[in-house]
């Protein structure tokens, strides 16, 4: 064999085996955690029983993984946004995502916000949050939601579109801005927050005039659902009344390269959750939406199934929220329990994945989320294993937050993950050569043949 054909049966059996080979990305939301006391120290995970995942990371290779900076809180839409490899410079917004998620008509020109019915106490002239998930049911959400539909101040029209009991979004048009400030505290005892313009943005008319309205609005809101008589009612009864909305997280459209586009990926989503749908649907993945069963081991089986199966795709996300809601209970024990009972789960990506060398299968997660004090997310590293047919195997032989930073991926950060999967599907470009106009980091290109006129 000359070395031309030598060259053509390499590049030939390149392409095959990029046709083959398909990654799996498991994101166990949540799962880092800070070290707790009950557990001399250790973290939920060092501290639960996970032989499945060990055994996963015995096999692959380790380290940490942070969508941003170390010490950062990220929220779970703007860890996966970084984490798929698009900037924070870029983020859309949360609003504009769950307003797609949820299948809300989306204009260019409008901004989404997210909002909630909430209790509050008037002291002087501020509006103390009292309780932020008062147990309103769904007849008397609809009922004060209706009473605080529409509104509108100068030229900008607010429009109040429910979505889960006390929840909702509120679409903002004519004229308006999304760097706009938050109003809802999070946090019971302190007061209701002034909508400001974001400093220093560059439509800062628009974010004057969008604050604005939308404290007026807020104003409105808390004096007409006071006086209606189904709050008069429960007032009587003794029952919190749903008097005031708080917003936050505002989100406008913007124009983003497809994943396809940017790595040159099938993509799919296996999620449950209008943020998910409204991210993926955004970055142009398929979604397949699924309800989360009661018992995680179960769903996380189900839905490691699916992505076994989905043989259309070359990258497939598949998500489970149970450790981060575990997590929000601030019970660290029973962040554990639910670790353990994931872990269950995992003999299936053990015996039916990790064993398929036509599959890559990257396990991490998007952020920490401590199961004790104050914070609603928290900045530590979270641990990452890759296991695939061109991974190096290291001597790690646990998956927690400090034995994976022992392994040979050291500390990944961002955009960084999309890159080494790249990698390790044998598909990533030798940076230099341009086989296409966009420089785009995956090989083959979306090149144009020559032709012989």
């Amino acid at each position: 064999m000359t070395v031309l054909q030598t060259f053509f049966s390499t590049v030939c059996c390149r392409h095959l085996i990029q046709q083959l080979m398909r990654c799996i990305l498991l994101v166990l939301d949540g799962l880092g955690d800070k070290g707790h006391a009950c557990f001399g120290g250790k973290t939920p995970l060092q501290a639960a029983a996970t032989p499945n995942l060990d055994r996963l990371a015995s096999l692959g290779m380790n380290g940490l993984y942070h969508s941003y900076l170390q010490g950062t809180a990220m929220p779970s839409e703007i860890a996966h946004f970084l984490m798929f490899g698009y900037g924070l410079d870029e983020f859309p917004g949360r609003g504009l995502l769950e307003a797609m998620g949820e299948g809300i008509r989306i204009r260019d020109d409008e901004v989404y916000v997210l909002a909630r019915i909430f209790s509050v106490k008037r002291k002087q002239e501020m509006l103390i949050l009292h309780h932020e998930s008062p147990a309103l049911d769904g007849k008397t959400c609809r009922t004060l939601q209706k009473a605080i539909k529409g509104y509108q101040h100068g030229a900008v029209a607010i429009e109040f579109i429910p979505t889960r009991g006390i929840l909702g979004i509120l679409r903002l048009s004519g004229g308006v801005s999304a760097h706009i400030t938050d109003s809802n505290p999070m946090s019971e005892g302190r007061p209701l927050m002034e909508v400001l313009p974001v400093s220093g943005c560059e439509d800062r008319d628009k974010a004057h005039a969008t604050a604005r309205a939308l404290n007026e609005y807020l104003r409105w809101c808390y004096r007409t659902l006071s006086k209606h008589p189904l709050n008069r009612e429960r007032a009587r009864k003794g029952m919190l009344p749903g008097n005031a909305v708080g917003t936050q997280r505002p989100g406008m459209k913007r124009n983003l390269p497809s994943m396809h586009e940017k790595w040159g990926l099938r993509c799919l989503s296996i999620s449950s959750g209008p943020v998910y749908h409204g991210l993926c649907s955004l970055l142009g993945m398929e979604n397949h939406r699924v309800a989360e069963k009661a018992d995680p081991e179960k769903d996380l089986r189900h839905r490691l199934k699916l992505a076994r199966e989905a043989t259309d795709f070359d990258f497939v996300h598949v998500h489970t929220k149970a450790p981060d809601e575990a997590s929000h209970t601030k019970d660290p024990e029973h962040k554990k329990a639910v670790i353990e009972t994931l872990d269950r789960a995992l003999d299936y990506a053990l015996d039916e994945i990790a064993s398929d060398e036509d599959l890559l299968l990257v396990i991490t997660a998007d952020h920490s989320t401590a199961s004790t004090g104050s914070m609603i997310h928290s900045g530590e590293t979270v641990p990452l294993t890759i296991l695939g047919r061109y991974a190096r195997r290291d001597e790690v032989s646990a998956f927690n937050e400090v034995s994976c930073a022992g392994g040979s991926l050291g500390l990944v950060r961002g955009k960084e993950l999309m890159y080494l999967i790249l990698n390790f599907l044998d598909r990533g470009k030798l940076w230099g050569t341009m086989d296409s106009p966009v420089n785009q980091p995956y090989f083959p290109g979306r090149y144009r043949s020559l032709r012989i006129r």
